[in-house]
């Protein structure tokens, strides 16, 4: 075939079109998107938190950030809700509803986008938590491995601001913006000094069981206070390592031009909130600095967002074209200081446990209210939930042969009933369920009708029970059957036990 000369004017355009695209890309701000494991948003000084001196540099960078009142998270656990933020789907979706592989999903996640955007893509900890199966490709380095080839632990403080340092540091070698995802560990269980080498990852501060305030769902105990100290230290802990991956970015050069996310996945492993889909298992302290967009110091208490908004407003923000099928929506408009519509409500999700147990619910909250609907709850059948291996819940076990309150707790803990109602308003601790009450039946029924839209709207499975909700033969045979699809999807012969994972994928919920 005869070689055709490539004209002047094309080579040019070629010329032209990498270049401009090689300018977009630099122009592009860093990304830093930073989370915390298992912490309640009101440990968080700036949220409330009533021990002091819990999180000094995560208030110190809420004074940079625009931070809401109202965010949540999708699921009470942990796999699940960070597959809703890679993929901008709900789990019924992007089918990580449990601790498992899902080998060919059918989308791209957060890290294929950003790389595929010009960027430099990074994450340590929660590797095999934050995509659809592991190793996944959308990384360009993991940075669990440090800089001199050791293993960073995940509990160490000093190892956050090598790998935040050597990430970027990987970024501006490749000439590239950089994302990095850095999970901070704490403070997911083992708490500091769990297993009785206070030496080990000191945090700066340690709280006593004097210091802590129990929160209101939980009996006041010392034992439970106790582990509420050891719970809070960690808290520190975690804020100890948030300052060391700042300092990193300070130090870099490039704080100015980087976008901060900051968020907890989901609440405290403890019984009430982890693994559960009340106002303190989801809801999170949720912030963002924009540089030249978001205002310091600002506080949104008017619209309500939650995690699977999170990919298309990233998206917007580094302007890159979002993906068709995702469930969620920017709220960008509302980083730049504008009002928008339909933010009056968000819908979470529960569905398995890293055992391989199915206890599907679904919530839709409020400022004010939250419905939520347990069809797994028999009166007989008993959740199965990481918090009860926690000190507080077998304390909990003790005080019920003498004490009728907390026995009445830990049987609606243990059991459940199918609908909940309640007024976060009045009662932010779920101490009192409305759905009886005829003075709340207009409420009930207004959550329930735009739950059911909801379910409608994102194709969810449990469209058909939710709708025959009142008859327990209903309730009864959709749970055999999702009881028994998850058996066969890990490999077991009923559903009881434990279940088989995917590679990669510790036993951590």
């Amino acid at each position: 075939m005869p070689h055709r000369p490539v004209s002047f004017l094309a080579l040019c355009l070629t010329l032209f079109v990498a270049c401009h695209a090689a300018r977009a890309a630099n122009a592009r701000p860093n990304v830093l998107f930073i989370t915390m494991d298992d912490m309640s948003c009101d440990s968080v000084g700036i949220y409330g938190c009533k021990v002091p001196g819990t999180t000094p540099n995560m208030d110190k960078l809420a004074a940079q950030c625009l931070r809401f009142t109202y965010a949540h998270s999708q699921v009470g656990n942990c796999m699940p809700t960070r597959n809703v933020i890679a993929s901008g789907r709900y789990p019924h979706n992007n089918r990580v509803e449990g601790f498992y592989e899902v080998r060919n999903p059918g989308y791209k996640t957060l890290s294929d986008f950003m790389k595929a955007g010009g960027y430099f893509t990074g994450i340590r900890g929660k590797v095999s938590h934050s995509t659809p199966y592991s190793p996944y490709p959308g990384w360009d380095v993991v940075l669990d491995t440090l800089p001199d080839g050791s293993q960073a632990h995940p509990k160490n403080v000093a190892s956050y601001y090598a790998s935040a340092k050597h990430g970027m540091a990987l970024a501006k070698k490749a000439g590239k913006p950089f994302c990095l995802n850095i999970n901070i560990s704490d403070p997911h269980k083992p708490f500091w000094n769990e297993n009785g080498n206070p030496e080990e990852n000191k945090p700066s501060r340690i709280f006593t069981a004097d210091e802590v305030k129990v929160p209101g769902f939980l009996p006041d105990d010392r034992a439970v206070r106790g582990e509420l100290a050891l719970y809070y230290s960690s808290v520190r802990r975690g804020d100890d390592c948030l300052g060391e991956v700042l300092r990193a970015l300070k130090e870099s050069g490039e704080d100015e031009r980087t976008v901060i996310i900051f968020l907890s996945d989901h609440g405290m492993p403890l019984p009430f909130a982890k693994t559960q889909l009340y106002f303190h298992s989801t809801r999170t302290p949720w912030m963002f600095r924009w540089p030249g967009v978001t205002k310091p110091g600002a506080v949104d208490d008017r619209h309500l967002v939650s995690f699977v908004d999170l990919l298309p407003t990233l998206l917007d923000i580094v302007d890159l074209p979002k993906p068709d099928g995702l469930d969620g929506r920017s709220f960008a408009p509302v980083l730049r200081g504008e009002q928008q519509e339909g933010r009056e409500f968000a819908v979470t999700e529960y569905n398995e446990n890293s055992g391989g147990n199915r206890h599907p619910m679904r919530s839709i909250v409020t400022k004010d209210f939250a419905y939520i609907f347990n069809p797994w709850s028999n009166g007989e059948r008993v959740m199965a939930t990481a918090t009860k291996g926690t000190v507080t819940y077998r304390r909990m076990q003790a005080l019920a042969k003498t004490d009728p309150k907390v026995a009445a707790r830990l049987k609606f803990f243990d059991r459940r009933v199918p609908e909940e109602l309640y007024n976060y308003s009045a009662d932010v601790d779920a101490l009192e369920n409305l759905v009886d009450r005829p003075e709340y039946r207009a409420e009930r029924e207004r959550l329930t009708k735009q739950l059911e839209a909801w379910m409608v709207k994102t194709k969810d499975p449990m469209l058909e029970v939710f709708r025959a909700r009142h008859d327990p033969k209903a309730r009864e045979a959709y749970m055999q059957i999702v009881e028994r699809e998850a058996a066969e999807r890990n490999g077991q012969k009923s559903g009881k036990g434990g279940k088989k994972k995917g590679k990669g994928v510790p036993d951590l919920e």
